[in-house]
């Protein structure tokens, strides 16, 4: 199916994330094309090393600057920023041994939350989202997280992200993210992910609580639209959300080995923390179905009003054309237009008198 990219085109064609997808046509798999918009000028890495008795936090010049992190006791956590460079990517991949179609996976921003365990290594998609305060919808972008044994990397498409409270806690030393290692804080990390969504719904409440107001009170073709906006919104965030309950649920499980005992409760909750999320969304959804049912109710009822006092007028001058139409004809004998009191008592009274009982009928009947 071939579609017209204009500027409906190229929205629906972001919604159901296959834009840029051409890209990649006809090349091998595990082959790196970056797919999406280009969000940053440069790649940057950041990185946080730390345990239970010390913290260095700085910005990575160069990938040669991580050979010795993967080896280091410690939990080394190397956020990116930026995936447009799939040179830096591939090289960053070689040095922690990833497998080539993982590194694909990063860099297709479109790719469906998924998660896949290899053994040394496991990889986690998802998206993060954020609320953009002036366009008031919701952005969505792909987070990538990679955990080893003594190391995770986060791949982001671009600065400012939802992490600041895990953050303040490695730097605070709060709870006991600085004594869980690296299975703990990517949990952390989806945690915030997850919990950022609840700030989103939230968002999306307040501006869809006065909606339903707005419907009822003047169901105009403004909040019509406004409701398409919201569905559309809504599509994101179920393709965010659904696949992610998937995720959540295989990182619960006791079968992958760099998961240790002790984090798997943390990770089941997350799960009904997912599941939460997953019955809001439809929760909005099929209120969103709800209101947009009311709105085609409401001027489909308006529309049925106009037409009941058009029919009532035109099934009133109905006879009253009638009346008219025979005393316009041009004959000579017609007795009673000889009758000096004919137009006034005569023709307007039958009019007044059809026209009356007409209306009396109609309001007895409960027509209008």
């Amino acid at each position: 199916m071939k579609i017209d990219l204009t500027t409906g085109g190229r929205r629906l064609a972001k919604t159901l994330g296959i834009k840029g997808r051409s890209r990649a046509r006809g090349l091998s798999p595990g082959s790196l094309v970056h797919v999406g918009d280009r969000k940053v000028e440069e790649i940057r890495l950041r990185l946080v090393d730390y345990d239970d008795a010390q913290l260095t936090e700085r910005e990575i010049g160069g990938i040669d600057e991580c050979s010795s992190l993967k080896d280091l006791p410690t939990v080394s956590w190397i956020n990116v920023d930026g995936l447009h460079d799939v040179g830096v990517i591939e090289r960053l991949g070689a040095l922690f041994g990833i497998h080539a179609l993982v590194l694909e996976d990063i860099v297709n921003t479109a790719q469906r939350p998924k998660l896949e365990d290899f053994g040394d290594y496991v990889s986690v998609v998802v998206k993060m989202l954020s609320w953009d305060e002036g366009l008031k919808e919701i952005r969505s972008e792909q987070l990538s997280l990679l955990v080893g044994d003594h190391w995770v990397i986060s791949f982001q498409e671009r600065p400012g992200d939802v992490f600041d409270p895990v953050r303040n806690r490695i730097r605070g030393h709060k709870g006991r993210i600085r004594t869980m290692g690296p299975a703990y804080l990517a949990f952390a990390l989806l945690d915030a992910v997850v919990d950022n969504y609840f700030e989103i719904l939230e968002r999306v409440g307040e501006e869809l609580e006065p909606l339903e107001e707005r419907v009822l009170a003047d169901p105009d073709a403004a909040s019509i639209q406004v409701l398409h906006k919201w569905k559309r919104e809504m599509v994101v965030l179920r393709r965010a959300v659904w696949p992610l309950r998937e995720v959540a649920a295989g990182l619960a499980r006791d079968d992958i080995r760099l998961i240790p005992e002790r984090t798997v409760p943390f990770l089941r909750d997350l799960h009904d923390h997912t599941l939460q999320v997953a019955d809001t969304v439809d929760g909005i959804r099929e209120m969103l179905s709800s209101l947009l049912d009311l709105h085609l109710t409401m001027v489909s009822n308006r529309m049925n009003e106009v037409m009941k006092v058009l029919t009532v007028i035109a099934t009133i001058f109905i006879p009253l054309t009638f009346v008219a139409g025979i005393y316009g004809m041009n004959f000579e004998v017609m007795p009673e237009l000889g009758w000096s009191w004919a137009y006034p008592y005569g023709f307007w009274g039958v009019m007044v008198a059809i026209g009356g009982g007409l209306l009396t009928y109609f309001r007895r009947k409960k027509w209008f």
